[in-house]
């Protein structure tokens, strides 16, 4: 199968309850040249969506060149943006793997205080759904444990509390080192 015929994701990100940004990342430059172009997508897109509530299951709405699932949560929106020409059960796809990757980690609060609180681990649960637009995992459990950076066979609880604060540190210094160039 030729690279161009992969599904391919535009956008990942996570608006508050007034449309500001809590985590984005954007995959096409093309579409979304610089971070101007980026602010009035954002403000487009929450126009049109805020007055729709959509906790349970996910909405699609079609917004200039390009096709948005999106999910309402109590004080969050979650967004995946495709082309167009993209399924849009692909990106649904995409978008409960998120939904429930972040129920996971974050021990099933999903509000704007809990994900800035967490902003690493949700970061780390974008770049490891989604790279360069490109699908690379829609298994919520694996997305987790990669992000916890547990093995595939870590299971039940008292992996994770071994394992978290060691992934916490590990997630603030590379964050730091990111941030830093």
């Amino acid at each position: 199968m030729a690279l161009e015929l992969l599904p391919q994701v535009k956008a990942v990100l996570i608006l508050d309850e007034d449309g500001g940004r809590v985590s984005c990342k954007y995959h096409d430059r093309k579409e979304f040249p610089n971070l101007g172009a980026e602010a009035m997508f954002e403000h487009k897109l929450f126009r049109k969506t805020k007055s729709v509530h959509a906790p349970t299951e996910a909405d699609v709405v079609l917004l200039d060149d390009v096709v948005a699932v999106f999910r309402s949560g109590l004080d969050v929106h979650l967004y995946v943006v495709g082309s167009t020409d993209e399924n849009e059960l692909i990106l649904t796809a995409v978008l409960d793997a998120l939904h429930e990757t972040l129920l996971i980690l974050l021990r099933g609060q999903i509000d704007r205080r809990t994900l800035l609180d967490n902003l690493a681990l949700v970061l780390l649960s974008i770049d490891e759904l989604v790279d360069a637009g490109k699908i690379l995992e829609i298994d919520p459990s694996a997305i987790a444990n990669r992000v916890l950076m547990r093995g595939a066979d870590a299971r039940g609880p008292q992996s994770s509390d071994v394992n978290f604060p060691q992934a916490i540190a590990s997630v603030r210094e590379e964050f730091i080192k990111r941030m830093g160039n």
